[in-house]
């Protein structure tokens, strides 16, 4: 890992930070990251222990005369997404991160950076670390799979927490400040079918798209990005309408939080449509690469010959299956009534799969509003069903309502405006923090969320702002040292 990492300042955080990302942690796959974290907090000298779950817990008592303050957590996720380009070679189950300087910004060498929630894990264990920074009574409160389930915040019991006052620190842009977010639900479309065998005067064809900028399923799903599942399925329809095109297997998107960024197919047409059908997608690829001209300049799509697969759908499913993606809901399905430029409900059409007789169709819908979350993977379901899918709902966790009387709030805003001479956004975002769920055991914890500014998150051009770090460092540490007295 390059030295010029751990010189950034401030020195401790970036340090932790590069400690943190030697180690592997992909989601579900935690346990070298636990017991990373546990040594650390071992290694200090503090309470350290996991829950049944795993989630990590580690506690500091307060500095010297911060004893009557009021008790707080420090929270993050252990867990990170793992995505990385095509042509990058990369394990993510034994492989560090490789992280280099480019200007001000911290990234990765073709891979996701691990700053969600690297990041904030790394402030929250240099605070444990430190011995000079003025803090109350603290618990660390490291949760697991955060990104694929929720599930440490899911299933940490109530009473395990002391702390009063819950700081989470998982937000993406600096000037923000978070007190709500929205709740998300899996809905996925599983079914069989019969393959058939090829007919005879066919020709085989590969179909690529990528290129695409892909990024956070919920914090980008307003930007108007190409999914890529969408566009394949564009090309598929036409082909199948116009020249009987039939499908032999689809791989699109990869994890359920990330808006695709690519797809590839196997298809065969009739030989006696090959020329027609190379021409008539020429079209369509000029057609959509001139909608997505500005917000992806790098869309790549080709269509290329290729041998003949052994098998294809059968006709009838693939119809269906073609029509219900076509169907299916995917971006922004309504904006907020109550809070100017907040996504309330979306879906993202993640994971596309079909070969070998089987067909998988992979949903994350969003929404602060309970109603709508369900209303949406309703629509979902019912445009599955009506092709022979099955669907479950899989995964559900509650949104965070905000507070706007909330004292840590206005805590957060009076050292910020001192801090930066101007007010901070006061918001609620359309991504899944663990705050709301949190709450359900611990309903009086008072809870904010706040971050620095960290880009194209769950893709693999997340990238860390080094001066928002500082900034966000310095009103961390801030923070802490104004913790009111306890009532």
């Amino acid at each position: 890992m390059s030295q010029e990492i751990r010189n950034l300042e401030p020195k401790i955080l970036w340090n932790n930070f590069a400690d943190l990302n030697a180690v592997p942690r992909p989601s579900k796959k935690e346990e070298k990251v636990i017991e990373f974290i546990k040594n650390f907090g071992n290694r200090l000298g503090l309470e350290t222990f996991e829950d049944e779950i795993r989630n990590v817990i580690i506690r500091k008592p307060a500095s010297k005369g911060y004893e009557n303050h009021t008790p707080i957590v420090l929270q993050g996720h252990l867990d990170m997404v793992h995505q990385k380009n095509a042509t990058t070679v990369f394990d993510f189950n034994t492989q560090g991160i490789e992280m280099y300087v480019d200007g001000d910004w911290v990234r990765a060498k073709g891979t996701t950076l691990g700053a969600d929630n690297g990041l904030g894990v790394a402030a929250i264990m240099s605070v444990l670390e430190s011995t000079t920074i003025a803090h109350p009574a603290i618990e660390a409160l490291f949760t697991i799979d955060e990104e694929t389930g929720m599930t440490g915040a899911l299933n940490l019991k109530g009473g395990i927490l002391k702390g009063e006052i819950l700081l989470n620190l998982d937000t993406e842009e600096d000037d923000e400040i978070d007190i709500g977010c929205a709740g998300g639900i899996d809905v996925t479309a599983t079914r069989s079918y019969e393959e058939e065998e090829v007919p005879a005067g066919s020709v085989g064809y590969s179909i690529t798209v990528n290129g695409l900028n892909g990024g956070h399923s919920g914090m980008d799903i307003h930007k108007g990005l190409g999914n890529a599942n969408k566009i394949m399925n564009r090309l598929l329809f036409d082909g199948f309408e116009n020249f009987g095109l039939q499908i032999s297997e689809i791989n699109g998107g990869s994890l359920r939080n990330a808006i695709p960024r690519e797809s590839f197919a196997k298809v065969i047409i009739a030989e006696m449509f090959n020329d027609a059908f190379v021409f008539d997608m020429q079209e369509i690829i000029s057609d959509i690469k001139a909608e997505f001209k500005t917000t992806e300049p790098n869309l790549n799509i080709t269509i290329t010959k290729t041998d003949l697969p052994e098998k294809i759908m059968d006709l009838g499913v693939q119809e269906g299956i073609i029509r219900a993606i076509y169907a299916a809901h995917n971006g922004v399905y309504r904006m907020s009534a109550d809070m100017e430029n907040l996504v309330e409900t979306s879906n993202n059409i993640a994971r596309v799969v079909i070969k070998d007789g089987e067909i998988s169709i992979q949903n994350l819908t969003r929404s602060s509003v309970e109603s709508s979350k369900l209303d949406l993977a309703n629509g979902l379901r019912s445009a599955f069903e009506l092709c022979g899918c099955e669907v479950t709902f899989a995964g559900s966790y509650p949104g965070w309502t905000p507070n706007v009387k909330s004292p840590i709030l206005d805590l957060l805003v009076s050292i910020y405006e001192k801090q930066n001479n101007q007010k901070p956004k006061v918001v609620a975002c359309h991504a899944g923090l663990e705050c709301g769920i949190l709450g359900t055991n611990y309903p009086n914890m008072d809870m904010i969320s706040f971050g620095p500014t960290i880009h194209g998150a769950h893709s693999p051009d997340e990238r860390a702002s080094i001066s928002s770090s500082q900034k966000f460092w310095k009103f961390l540490v801030e923070i802490l040292a104004n913790i009111p007295i306890k009532n």
